[in-house]
């Protein structure tokens, strides 16, 4: 009996972004306590291109394992083709929508069709169309752990304690890098929750971070927020890196700094500013999926898209991940 193939985007070599390959490849089998899924749209993040390099800026100690030719990919939208005969509470003919195997990188969404664990899904808000539904599990759920509940007792691989959101009603929160995936989605939460929101982004973001309800807006290619603001109680740095810890001056004492990317942080200087630095490792859960998508369905939360390309200008999309400067979240179609 021949493979049934289907057609998907596949890393033989690890590079930029001309190794990712438009590929005729097998479709995957159902497994227990799985689902088929026909994909009607991908969300691209970052650990997309982690895995195109080769996972070269994680620890070869806490690398996963994988094996090449590999379909990249951990967010998807569609339609439930098959179920397994474990599975309860989807049936076939369901749209759902989900994060796939994350922290592992073997999500496999880049493609016609994927297999999913059930309990990663969940039913795709009837509000939204799979475009912004596909835009939504990964950033979304990284700052929903980081801001409202962490959802899981794994162990952080970035620190030994574990994370904690803090109370947002009332709070002043900044959020720096407020345009992109995380940091729009954080803004709203924030707000939802009572804070007052300073948001920090290029100029060009100021009248869509107002819209979704940034209170004050600070251009980082003109002023250095740490300059203009004290006092406040989180910041929620979704860029991170080496210059993460500048915020540390923002903070009032007791203030916490949550970075989405971690950074180096002077142990010594936190503790003299009497200051929290904490964070997570988003992981897939579709209960709170569940619970985001009634928020991105009554509305209250919104998915902005940057930029869509077809499945098989993974290469293009990629591309425009790498010129940066993201409003909301970057999405691939597959064609139906």
């Amino acid at each position: 009996m021949p493979t049934r193939t289907m057609r998907a985007i596949r890393l033989h070599e690890h590079g930029g972004p001309e190794v990712l390959s438009y590929d005729e490849a097998p479709m995957p089998e159902l497994g227990p306590g799985e689902v088929l899924v026909r994909v009607h749209a991908v969300g691209i993040n970052p650990p997309d291109w982690y895995l195109r390099d080769g996972l070269s800026n994680i620890p070869p100690e806490t690398r996963p394992k994988f094996d090449l030719p590999v379909i990249p990919g951990t967010d998807v939208s569609g339609v439930v083709e098959a179920v397994a005969a474990d599975v309860e509470g989807f049936s076939i003919g369901d749209e759902v929508f989900g994060m796939l195997r994350f922290p592992s990188f073997d999500g496999q969404a880049y493609a016609e069709y994927v297999t999913a664990p059930a309990s990663d899904l969940a039913r795709k808000p009837a509000g939204i169309d799979h475009v912004h539904a596909a835009g939504a599990p990964m950033s979304l759920l990284t700052a929903w752990q980081f801001l409202i509940e962490l959802g899981h007792d794994h162990p952080s691989p970035f620190q030994e304690a574990r994370h904690r959101p803090v109370a947002l009603a009332g709070a002043t929160v900044l959020v720096n890098g407020a345009a992109g995936g995380v940091g729009h989605f954080g803004l709203q939460l924030a707000k939802w929750k009572g804070a007052r929101v300073i948001a920090v982004a290029s100029g060009a973001h100021e009248s869509f971070l107002r819209e979704l309800g940034a209170d004050e807006f600070i251009d980082y290619t003109k002023n250095r927020p740490e300059e203009l603001v004290n006092g406040v109680d989180l910041v929620l740095d979704a860029v991170g890196g080496r210059d993460s810890s500048r915020f540390l001056r923002t903070l009032r004492r007791g203030g916490a700094l949550f970075p989405v990317f971690f950074g180096e942080y002077d142990e010594e200087e936190t503790a003299k500013l009497g200051v929290t630095v904490s964070g997570t490792q988003v992981r897939s859960n579709g209960a709170q999926l569940a619970e985001v998508g009634r928020l991105l369905d009554a509305g209250t939360i919104r998915v902005a898209v940057d930029s869509t390309f077809a499945l098989a200008d993974a290469q293009a999309a990629h591309e425009r991940a790498a010129r940066g400067h993201i409003q909301g979240k970057i999405v691939l179609t597959v064609a139906q």
